[in-house]
């Protein structure tokens, strides 16, 4: 399974996902499902991937291409002329591949978070769904998930705001994805987080958490006491 999130900040772009994938449980892999493309000046993408993974590396690579010829990635004018691009994308592949013999009743769909900047606007963040569709966030709802998303929705939900700062949404995002690993075995470690200072175009801010990463395990550890020091603290509840 997956689950990848983002959020959108005042001060720039959060990005994290999982890299747990399985095709029942003797197939368990691991892959990427953060990937950015930039040209450090007027373009700065990043995606967030789950779903069929046949289809989420097909799209990947067209993107890579894109980037390259002058007609490509680099030439959209606002990133919701990308989402539309990628969202295109992603129908064409899910209809080629369902439409070769035998592949009829399989699910290549696959869902995917947009964000990012273009020069001459804020940045922002897009939910493409397997149809093409899509939907960005918004000042009520700063931040966006795919795959597993109720177990870390929580945290999201009672600390994000646009005003937070990108150092503790940062920390919001590895708690809402350690919630989830607790939970939930689909979803695993290694994990990728990607920081965007707004106006940057920078996408260098990025990091692999393994397992043995000794900072994450001591957050975790120190979220784990917190959360039972308080519940400690409450005040009892008489019946």
């Amino acid at each position: 399974m997956t689950y990848c999130l983002a959020i959108k900040l005042n001060s720039g772009l959060v990005f994290a996902g999982d890299t747990r994938t399985n095709a029942g449980v003797d197939r368990v892999a691991t892959y990427r499902k953060l990937f950015s493309f930039g040209n450090g000046t007027t373009h700065a993408i990043t995606l967030l991937c789950s779903g069929n993974l046949a289809t989420t590396q097909a799209l990947v690579e067209i993107l890579g291409r894109s980037a390259q010829s002058a007609d490509g990635l680099y030439s959209d004018n606002s990133l919701f002329d990308t989402a539309r691009r990628v969202g295109n994308i992603l129908v064409e592949l899910v209809a080629e591949a369902q439409s070769r013999p035998g592949n009829q009743g399989i699910d290549f769909g696959g869902n995917l978070i947009l964000g990012g900047q273009v020069a001459g606007e804020e940045p922002r963040l897009f939910h493409i769904y397997p149809q093409g569709n899509f939907i960005e966030t918004g000042v009520e709802t700063p931040f966006l998930q795919i795959g597993e998303e109720k177990y870390g929705k929580p945290i999201l939900d009672r600390i994000i705001t646009p005003e937070t700062p990108i150092d503790r949404a940062l920390i919001c995002a590895l708690l809402s994805l350690d919630s989830t690993m607790k939970s939930n075995l689909t979803v695993d470690m290694p994990l990728d987080v990607l920081v965007y200072p707004r106006d940057s175009f920078d996408l260098s801010h990025t990091r692999r958490i393994e397992r043995e990463d000794q900072d994450f395990n001591e957050m975790r550890r120190y979220w784990g006491d917190g959360l039972r020091r308080l519940i400690e603290g409450v005040a009892a509840f008489n019946i």
